[in-house]
């Protein structure tokens, strides 16, 4: 008997990549999880991916018919590296293409947005998923939880802007379902959690929860892209930091009911997430936020 055709995980390590093989296996499917260290992971069939090694790709896509794509990590402009992956992709037989894109990007913008444009052009089945920021910022292993665990600080050039937080188990459980179900999307999905709120507010939930004073400090565009550049590339530092001033500007204040439209649940609000992760690190951490399992957006 011929076995089954496998999903693809691109990023199967990550903050949305882990979730979503889980999800997977969970339901039953059969999973390749593809990750630069091909490390093994629980139920699936763990297999080495990097994109800037082109000799990983077609090994990757063997037997697969579905694909879950997690862009290159800190890459300015993904599209040169992406799109001749997703043409070998069609070539070998995948079928369906979820992609993980983000609220601020839409199709035919810069970075992945160019990815996006492309996918309803090489996939009959399809998906761009444009989550808002991820909560996992605050409590997991980006740049803002570290801040908010060694200087009790969160820094971003957003002003009185607000956000629609999301739950990465919910990101992960909107790109199960379209990456599993009957009807494919054919769209794009923002995905956002269930109300905008702004970073003062966020400090304030997390400082109520943690029991720890956290404070938002406002910079300009400028002091934050040169704060970045220090860790990354300028030109990706600038894209970042171009963000927060969209996001000061209210690009990112409005919620959709993706989740609940899609899963047939409400999605998981702010405080919540802290407490459940702040309840998770009581055995492992010290105080202070959690740190559970990434993109930032």
């Amino acid at each position: 008997m011929t076995e089954p055709a496998a999903v693809l995980v691109i990023g199967a390590t990550g903050t949305t990549g882990s979730r979503v093989v889980r999800g997977l296996v969970a339901r039953g499917h059969r999973v390749r999880a593809a990750s630069r260290s091909g490390a093994l992971v629980p139920g699936a069939q763990g297999v080495r991916f990097d994109w800037y090694e082109h000799a990983t790709h077609a090994p990757a896509l063997d037997g697969t018919d579905r694909v879950y794509l997690v862009p290159p990590p800190a890459c300015a402009d993904p599209a040169g590296t992406m799109l001749p992956f997703l043409e070998l992709a069609r070539a070998s037989g995948v079928r369906r293409a979820v992609l993980l894109s983000s609220s601020a990007i839409p199709a035919g913008g810069p970075a992945v947005g160019r990815v996006h444009r492309a996918l309803p052009e090489l996939f009959e089945e399809w998906a761009a998923l444009r989550p808002s920021w991820f909560m996992q910022n605050f409590t997991g292993d980006h740049a803002h939880a570290r801040s908010i665990r060694e200087e009790g600080t969160i820094r971003t050039a957003t002003g009185g802007g607000r956000v629609a937080f999301v739950d990465a188990d919910d990101i992960a459980d909107v790109a199960v379902h379209a990456l599993t179900d009957a009807r494919v999307p054919g769209t794009d999905l923002v995905v956002t959690g269930p109300a905008a709120l702004g970073y003062d507010e966020v400090a304030t939930i997390l400082s109520e929860v943690g029991g720890r004073t956290v404070t938002h400090r406002h910079l300009t565009y400028e002091e934050l892209r040169d704060r970045l550049a220090l860790a990354m590339p300028v030109e990706f530092a600038a894209v970042l930091a171009g963000l927060d001033g969209d996001i000061a500007a209210g690009a990112e204040d409005r919620t959709t009911d993706t989740v609940l439209r899609v899963t047939g649940r409400r999605p998981r609000d702010f405080r919540t997430h802290v407490e459940r992760a702040a309840a998770g690190a009581g055995t492992r951490r010290g105080p202070g936020p959690a740190r559970p399992p990434r993109p930032g957006a």
